[in-house]
């Protein structure tokens, strides 16, 4: 190869990344989270910003079908699926979510039902469809949690600061609200809205951990309600909370690191049957085509695909490692 025709393409790949960062330099700095974050509170600090009168009748969220959302949150299902909505911090209600998946669902079987598929088929595709928006809403509930985890420690760090620069409890949930980031902050803010607004410390701190799930929150939320009867260094069991998850997710990423070999190999045997399948069909069509025309072809491929669901579901029950 010419070497001038490397070193050009060596440059321009060069060029185009620095492109990219250069753009997504200039996006963060006037769109992202931190950003926006920093202006607000640079505005607050100069009086820009004018503090609007507040209701001390706490509402939540209007939604769009507010009837729906009241029979729903009358029945213990309904109340359930309402806390999952909430933890996953989309923009949606309990009721939305079900209209969404009906409506998938609907859509998905009219589709295989005009193609010609089997009735069987046709259920199949409809049921997959109706499952993608809980799978979205179990997504995004995951990477908000594992989230939380993360900036869970440095929260409890700076109620401990604040704490033991003489502010009360209540101020430094405030002060943990206003300055940390997404979710954490919002959570936050919540607790110290209910707080304020005339809430018991305890109810707040429960229904913060109904918010969010997760076994440190569980402790945190403990913690303060043993300290606010029994008395005690709430600065210092909070330090204490905060060095032990922090040693935890140390080990978590300890964990993570060992099994990384097993998870790569789950995504192999995985994908390597339909990269086969893929890479045959495309050298001889007919030879793989027998799968799908024929009767017993199409069993055979259901039953490796049930066998395959088995086998993902086994390997992530063994490379999956609780801490």
């Amino acid at each position: 190869m010419d070497l001038t025709f490397a070193l050009f393409a060596v440059l321009g790949f060069l060029a185009v990344v620095l492109a990219m960062e250069g753009l997504y330099n200039l996006w963060a700095s006037s769109r992202s989270d931190e950003a926006r974050r920093i202006r607000s509170r640079l505005a607050a600090l100069s009086g820009e910003v004018r503090t609007a009168e507040v209701n001390l009748e706490r509402t939540k969220d209007r939604n769009r079908m507010p009837w729906l959302q009241a029979m729903l949150a009358g029945t213990v299902p309904g109340r359930w699926l309402g806390g999952l909505v909430s933890a996953s911090g989309l923009r949606v209600s309990a009721a939305e979510l079900l209209l969404l998946s009906a409506g998938a669902g609907v859509v998905g079987f009219l589709a295989a039902w005009i193609s010609g598929r089997a009735p069987l088929a046709c259920a199949a595709l409809g049921l997959a469809a109706a499952a993608l928006p809980w799978w979205r809403m179990n997504v995004a509930r995951r990477k908000r949690f594992a989230r939380f985890e993360q900036q869970f420690p440095e929260a409890l760090d700076m109620l401990s600061r604040a704490m033991r620069a003489g502010h009360a409890f209540p101020t430094a949930v405030k002060m943990c609200g206003d300055e940390m980031a997404e979710p954490m902050g919002r959570d936050f803010r919540m607790l110290s809205d209910e707080m304020n607004y005339g809430v018991p410390a305890s109810e707040a701190l429960q229904n913060l951990a109904q918010r969010v799930p997760l076994p440190d929150v569980g402790y945190f939320v403990v913690a303060v309600m043993i300290q606010r009867e029994s008395g005690g260094n709430l600065a210092e069991v909070l330090d204490n909370i905060s060095s032990m998850l922090r040693q935890r997710m140390k080990l978590m990423g300890e964990v993570r690191t060992l099994s990384a070999e097993g998870r790569m190999s789950a995504v192999i045997l995985t994908a390597l049957p339909f990269a086969v399948a893929l890479l045959v069909g495309m050298v001889n069509p007919g030879f793989m085509s027998v799968l799908w025309t024929d009767p017993l072809g199409t069993r055979m491929v259901n039953v490796a695909l049930f066998m395959m669901a088995l086998g993902i579901l086994w390997m992530r029950s063994v490379i999956r490692i609780r801490v």
